[in-house]
C-alpha cells in the first residue's frame, strides 16, 4: 500500500480512530483517578574542596564533579538508608526508603539535585530532613583524609528541603493526552490492518479483477431505496438512476460484433441487489425506447411482483409446466416494458429452468422482444442461474459494495465460465459516495429542468401534432399506462 491508500484506509474507516481515542483516554482517566497522589521534597547540595590557589582551585573543581556523580550512587544506596531506618521511626523499610529517594548530579557543575517522593507530604518532608543530616556527615566521615585532617571534599546544603504542595504524580493532563496520542496510532493502525484483512469488492477495478470482466457501472447507496426501489417519479433524476443509464449505455458497446439480446443477471449470494437491479436496468433499457421483456427466473425467492405492484400467481413457471400460453402471463408494465414474473414455485426449480421447453421459450422471447432481462437466483447457493446462462446472450454479474468478497465474485465467474456463459460485466451496488456526490447529479438535472427545452409542455402544445412516434426519453417517468395490452 502506498501513502495514498493509507490516508484512504484511516478516512474510511474514521470511527476507528475515534473509538481508540475514547477508549485510550478513559483508559488513562480511569488509571489517573485510581493512582493514589504523590509529593516530592527536593533538596540541592554543594560539593566542594579546600584550597590554596589557582590550580588547586581548578584541580579540586574536578574533583567535586568526580565526587558528586559517587554521591548520587551513594544517596540511593544501602548504607545511608540503614542509617536512616536505625535512627528515623518513618515506618518504611530500608528497600522502600530507597525507592524513594531520586538523586542526580546537575552536569558540569558540583551540585547534587535530590528528591524524595512520598505519598504522605509530611513523610516525605521527613525523610529528606533525615537525608540531609545523615548524607552529610556520611561524606565527612567518608572523605576524612588521616589522622586529624579534614575531609578532602565538603558537602553542604545550598537549597531546601522544599515540599511542593502540588501532587507530582499522577498527572491528568499528561496522562490523557498521552492516552489520546496512543490511541490515535492504535486506530490508524487498526484501521490499515481492516484495510489490508479486507477481501470485500469496494471499487469498480478490484470487480473487474475478480470477474475478469469489465465494471458496466456503479451504483450509488441511497437510504430511500428500500422503500422506493424503481428509478421512475422523482427518482428518475436521482443519481442512482443516471448510474443504471450509464449502465444502459455500456451494454450497448460491451460487444459490438455479438448482439447482446438475452441478458441474466444474478450475482454470487443473497441480498446484493440482483433484483432491483434487473428491474431498473429494464426501465432505464426502455425509457431509451426499447421493446424490454423482464423474466423472473427465481423460481424460489421472487421479489419482482413486490417490486412492481403486479399480480404473479401464473407465471413462468406455470407456462413451462404448460398449464398456460405464455402470452397470457406477460404482462405491460409501461411503455417499452413487458413483465412475466415466476409464477408457481415449483419443487424442481433447477431441472425446469434447464428443461427444452425454457430452451424454447427463450428463443421465441429473444425473437420477440429487443431485450430480455432474465432474473436469476445467486450463483453460489444453487445452480439455477449457471443454467438459464448457458443460454443466454451474456451475464451481468452483480457484486454489494463492501459485502461480497472478491473470491465470491470470483467463484461466480468461474461458475459461468465452467457451463460456457459469456459473462459481459460486473454491476457494483450500494456503493457508498463522499459528501455532496448527490447534491452534484441532482443540482445538474434542477439546472436542466429550468432550460426551455426541457420545459413542461403547455396546454396548447397537446394539440401540436408530433413529429416521432411516442416514446419516453431518458429520465422521463415510467409509468404503467392504462389499458395495457401484451405484444
Amino acid at each position: 500500500m502506498g501513502l495514498s491508500e493509507y490516508i484512504r484506509a484511516i478516512r474510511r474507516r474514521w470511527w476507528f480512530l475515534l473509538v481508540a481515542c475514547l477508549a485510550a483516554a478513559l483508559a488513562a482517566a480511569v488509571v489517573t483517578i485510581q493512582t493514589p497522589p504523590r509529593y516530592a521534597t527536593t533538596v540541592t547540595f554543594f560539593a566542594n574542596t579546600p584550597n590554596r590557589g589557582v590550580n588547586e582551585a581548578f584541580q579540586g573543581n574536578l574533583l567535586s564533579q568526580q565526587r558528586v556523580k559517587s554521591y548520587a550512587d551513594l544517596l540511593t544506596g544501602d548504607r545511608l538508608a540503614k542509617m536512616i531506618d536505625r535512627r528515623y521511626k518513618l515506618g518504611l523499610s530500608v528497600p522502600e526508603i530507597q525507592r524513594r529517594i531520586q538523586a542526580r548530579p546537575v552536569p558540569n557543575t558540583v551540585l547534587l539535585r535530590v528528591t524524595v517522593t512520598d505519598g504522605q507530604p509530611a513523610r516525605s518532608a521527613q525523610l529528606a530532613a533525615a537525608l540531609v543530616t545523615e548524607f552529610v556527615d556520611l561524606v565527612q566521615v567518608l572523605e576524612r583524609t588521616g589522622q586529624g585532617d579534614g575531609a578532602a571534599v565538603a558537602v553542604s546544603v545550598v537549597d531546601g528541603p522544599t515540599l511542593n504542595p502540588v501532587p507530582v504524580s499522577p498527572r491528568p493532563t499528561r496522562n490523557i493526552g498521552l492516552g489520546v496520542l496512543l490511541g490515535l496510532l492504535a486506530g490508524c493502525a487498526a484501521a490499515v490492518l481492516r484495510e489490508n484483512l479486507d477481501t470485500t469488492v469496494k471499487t469498480a477495478e478490484v470487480l473487474t479483477k475478480a470477474t475478469g470482466a469489465p465494471a458496466l457501472g456503479v451504483i450509488p447507496l441511497d437510504a430511500t431505496a428500500r422503500k422506493a426501489p424503481l428509478i421512475v417519479a422523482a427518482k428518475a433524476n436521482s443519481p442512482r438512476a443516471e448510474a443504471f443509464r450509464q449502465i444502459r449505455t455500456n451494454l450497448t458497446f460491451v460487444d459490438v460484433d455479438r448482439p447482446v439480446r438475452s441478458i441474466v443477471v444474478s450475482s454470487a449470494e443473497r441480498d446484493e441487489g440482483k433484483s432491483t437491479t434487473s428491474c431498473n436496468l429494464a426501465i432505464a433499457l426502455a425509457t431509451a425506447g426499447e421493446k424490454v421483456l423482464l423474466v423472473e427466473a427465481d423460481l424460489r425467492r421472487p421479489r419482482l411482483g413486490h417490486y412492481l405492484g403486479l399480480e404473479g400467481a401464473m407465471g413462468l413457471s406455470n407456462a413451462l409446466a404448460g398449464q398456460v400460453d405464455v402470452d397470457q402471463v406477460i404482462q405491460p408494465w409501461g411503455h417499452g416494458l413487458w413483465v412475466l414474473l415466476c409464477g408457481s414455485l415449483p419443487p424442481n426449480p433447477s431441472e425446469l429452468l434447464g428443461s427444452d421447453a425454457m430452451r424454447d421459450m427463450l428463443d421465441v422471447l429473444t425473437a420477440r422482444y429487443d431485450r430480455v432481462i432474465i432474473d436469476t437466483p445467486p450463483l453460489l447457493p444453487v445452480t439455477d442461474a449457471a443454467v438459464v446462462a448457458a443460454r443466454a446472450d451474456g451475464v451481468v454479474l452483480v457484486a454489494r459494495s463492501a459485502r461480497t468478497t472478491q473470491d465470491q465474485a470470483r467463484k461466480a465467474s468461474q461458475a459461468m465460465l465452467a457451463v460456457g456463459a459469456h459473462v459481459i460485466g460486473g454491476v457494483l451496488t450500494m456503493q457508498r459516495t463522499g459528501p455532496g456526490g448527490e447534491g452534484y447529479y441532482g443540482g445538474y438535472y434542477e439546472q436542466d429542468q429550468r432550460h426551455p427545452w426541457h420545459r413542461r409542455p403547455a396546454a396548447s402544445d397537446a394539440a401540436r401534432p408530433s413529429a416521432r412516434p411516442e416514446r419516453y426519453e431518458p429520465g422521463q417517468e415510467v409509468g404503467v399506462p392504462s389499458g395495457r395490452a401484451a405484444p
